[in-house]
């Protein structure tokens, strides 16, 4: 995507709630695509489907629906693929593993729960969209469930502190049909700054300078219609957005704060230390 297409909100705005505008989260879906295969994380996902592989003992995925929910939103689409079963397998059996009960196995083998640790206020829908199906593709094939006049999509592998009310109030404010998320992720590699022959600073990791997609979009309803097709292959992230950029009808959220994709076992276990050290950024939920 051309980022330089797209119209950006100043960061110094002071933006508006969702609320403000008459917009319940709660009654706004939120897609998120599940269907990868995680190949470049093999060390950590060859048995499992990315979306399951675990930050602190809970799939990437969990936290992801966490930090819409403490947002507001409640309402999610699953678009599956890759061993689509092991999702829904986490799912179904949610409460089992996170609760306190009692099995007598003389009767039905109803369990008996102490506690309710594991009750969430989400309604999930779980869609098979296929398994090497684009992720634009992935989006039309859930179309029949996203009823309202928008909806939020994001990929179901990276992580961040993003205020995902600040996206939505962004979109309203511009009134454009799409909006996406910018981050500025760390660079992998240290930066040299020098003077001759002579190295006067040595930053580690530091941030990319542009934009970057980190996913975290909203789109009105008419996206689906306006600018995605049947082909199977169809990449949201090349023609549909590339065209929807050109259109002038994409607007930029500024995202300045932690963000990382976890597309690589480096990146697992950097996520998975902050998480153990108690540092984890995006953790915007209360226990």
């Amino acid at each position: 995507m051309n980022t330089g297409d797209v119209t950006a909100l100043s960061t110094e705005t002071t933006r508006s709630s969702a609320a403000d505008a008459g917009v319940d989260p709660s009654e706004i879906p939120v897609v998120i695509l599940c269907g990868g295969m995680g190949t470049r994380l093999r060390e950590a996902s060859e048995k499992l489907p990315k979306p399951l592989v675990d930050i602190g003992g809970k799939p990437v995925l969990w936290h992801i629906m966490k930090t819409y929910g403490h947002y507001g939103f409640r309402k999610f689409v699953l678009c599956l693929g890759y061993k689509s079963d092991q999702i829904k397998n986490y799912f179904l059996a949610y409460r089992q593993q996170v609760s306190d009960f009692t099995l007598t196995l003389s009767d039905d083998h109803t369990p008996k729960y102490h506690n309710n640790v594991g009750d969430e206020d989400w309604e999930v829908t779980f869609a098979e969209t296929g398994l090497l199906t684009g992720t634009g593709a992935r989006l039309r094939r859930v179309a029949q469930y996203l009823t309202g006049p928008r909806f939020m999509i994001t990929y179901g592998d990276g992580v961040g502190a993003i205020d995902v009310s600040a996206v939505l109030a962004d979109h309203l404010k511009a009134g454009r049909i799409g909006t996406v998320t910018g981050v500025r992720p760390s660079s992998r590699y240290g930066e040299l700054v020098t003077e001759g022959n002579l190295v006067t600073q040595f930053a580690e990791k530091p941030p990319q300078t542009g934009w970057v997609s980190g996913g975290y979009f909203v789109f009105e309803r008419e996206f689906i219609d306006k600018y995605l097709d049947d082909d199977p292959s169809l990449m949201l992230e090349r023609r549909p957005l590339q065209q929807l950029a050109r259109d002038g009808q994409l607007t930029l959220h500024t995202h300045e704060g932690f963000w990382m994709g976890m597309d690589t076992f480096r990146d697992w276990t950097e996520l998975n230390q902050l998480w153990d050290a108690g540092n984890a950024p995006w953790k915007v939920w209360e226990d």
